[in-house]
């Protein structure tokens, strides 16, 4: 068998069974290197592995335009792309191999040694284990379009006789019973669990979160008003955003977790355990944290109650000083397991805020989703500059010396918090009646409080709405204001200010470098009584 060697110029039913062929080969590939994935670890597969690399060189204005587009599900469109173009490319390798059989094999045999190139140069691999997945996938592929293809080149010799319907048969039963095998197989690995996901869902499970030496004062009564179409006061974890690089959500065993604290000016290296951190005096805040990719009136902000440890007593157990004080690093670089790093600056770490190590959100165990065991709280700066989840390390340098992830893909080394507002009820676009209509929703500057909301109708005057009551200035505080509204088509803007004194800007910025800023407005059309 030569590289090119068919015996005769191909068909239309040829074309047809070879790239239908290179489809099933691609999509055995595929789901056998998923299938070995699931006891190597579900973040070497090679759509997870390709999918990081594509997000790491992906340019900072698409991601952004990919969160305004498809908000949380960014992350499922991206993966939904990959496959589209694996299933085109398999295509044009079954076409390649009704020529070049052998070629056509190896073209497939290529793909997955990318995909182990990917997996075990990303951030998070630690061993050679995780190209084994997209290998595995690789062969299975190669050698199905190989007999496939094989069968049609004994088709196509035997064309005109009656073997040659013999041979269509047959390579279509042997492409129905491999591409069934594989989706059966996969089905079984999905259904059994994987044993390293097993482990860290039992160890959460197990999981029993300590009282809290210092408690979260009680909600204040008058925090949550009682406004239909307004969020709950402590956003369900459910319902918390997430936003993130991971697409596989990492599964961490709690009890093989390590916390690795070490760097500039730290006295000594120390590597704490989930049970170290849990023995050490807890501390319970209720805390809103913001993403710097919210738009102006966005939804990537919650509220929680956060149980963990102080994060600037650890440090200064371990002979860390801020900058003020003389100590020689600003900045902290956290680590976490699938290899985010997050830069926050020592000094607003060690200022007196309640910059927390969690383990616990809202009375369970972090949910896997947010960083289970353990990640970072730090009320006032925005989560890419402060919430590491998944955290595994911790080191003191400065800013000077290194870029965390974010900085070269265009955003700010720091960035506090920015006052904002949200209008939640009415909605842009809503058609309320006549009359008295509640104008409700949120506004937000941690660390620093909300001293004052102020709503105006059109180009009227600036009013002042109803807060709800303050928990913390590290929390969101909710608003009202009572308007009598009357028919026709009105524009409804809201600003804040915070403790201060300053208020929030008019104009409007887009998220980057340091996130949005502006009045929140939504049109309505009130309809006559």
């Amino acid at each position: 068998m030569t590289l090119s060697d068919p015996p005769r110029e191909a068909t239309r039913t040829d074309r047809l069974l070879a790239a239908v062929g290179g489809l099933l080969a691609g999509y055995v590939s595929l789901a056998v290197a998923d299938l070995a994935a699931f006891w190597v670890r579900p973040e070497a597969g090679p759509v997870p592995a390709v999918g990081g690399a594509v997000v790491d060189r992906t340019p900072a204005a698409v991601k952004e335009w990919a969160i305004r587009t498809f908000g949380e599900s960014d992350k499922a469109v991206l993966q939904l792309g990959i496959l589209v173009l694996l299933g085109l490319l398999a295509v044009g390798i079954g076409l390649l191999a009704l020529r070049h059989r052998l070629l056509g094999s190896a073209a497939v045999g290529a793909f997955g040694l990318l995909g182990a190139l990917a997996a075990v140069t990303r951030p998070d691999s630690d061993s050679a284990l995780d190209a084994v997945p997209s290998l595995v996938g690789a062969v299975a592929g190669a050698v199905l379009l190989y007999g496939l293809i094989g069968l049609l080149f004994a088709r196509r010799s035997r064309a005109g006789s009656g073997g040659a319907r013999a041979d269509r048969r047959t390579f279509l039963v042997v492409a129905a019973s491999a591409g069934l095998a594989a989706t059966g197989a996969a089905a079984v690995a999905r259904a059994v669990g994987s044993p390293v996901e097993e482990n860290a869902v039992a160890s959460r499970a197990a999981l029993r979160l300590p009282r809290p030496a210092s408690p979260a004062p009680a909600v204040p009564a008058g925090a949550q008003l009682r406004v239909p179409g307004i969020g709950p006061f402590v956003t369900p974890n459910r319902d918390f955003y997430r936003v993130d690089t991971a697409l596989v959500v990492p599964r961490v065993d709690a009890g093989r977790w390590r916390l690795r604290l070490h760097g500039s000016g730290v006295r000594e290296e120390l590597t704490l355990t989930l049970r170290d951190l849990m023995a050490r005096r807890t501390v319970e805040r209720d805390i809103t944290l913001a993403c710097v990719s919210n738009e102006v009136g966005g939804p990537y902000v919650g509220n929680a109650r956060w149980l963990g440890v102080s994060l600037a007593d650890l440090l200064r157990e371990a002979g860390v000083r801020p900058p003020s004080e003389g100590g020689p690093a600003d900045q902290l670089v956290a680590r976490s397991v699938d290899g985010m790093t997050i830069g926050t600056p020592v000094e607003q770490v060690m200022d007196g805020r309640d910059a927390l190590l969690a383990f616990g959100m809202n009375g369970e165990p972090l949910p896997f989703a947010h960083g289970f065991p353990v990640r970072m709280v730090v009320p006032g700066l925005y989560g890419y500059v402060s919430a590491c989840k998944w955290i595994t390390s911790i080191e003191l340098t400065t800013f000077a010396a290194y870029d965390a992830y974010w900085v070269p893909r265009g955003w700010a080394a720091q960035a506090p918090v920015k006052t904002q507002s949200r209008i939640d009820t009415p909605r842009s676009f809503a058609r309320p009646s006549a009359g008295t209509v509640m104008i409700a929703g949120v506004a937000w500057a941690q660390h620093r409080g909300i001293r004052r909301v102020e709503v105006r109708v059109d180009d009227g005057p600036w009013q002042r709405a109803e807060l709800g009551a303050e928990d913390s200035i590290d929390t969101w505080r909710q608003w009202l204001y009572p308007w009598t509204a009357t028919p026709g088509r009105h524009t409804l803007t809201v600003r804040a200010t915070d403790g201060t004194g300053a208020t929030q800007p008019e104009e409007r910025t887009g998220t980057m470098p340091d996130g949005a800023q502006g009045w929140h407005s939504v049109v309505v059309t009130v309809e006559g009584e």
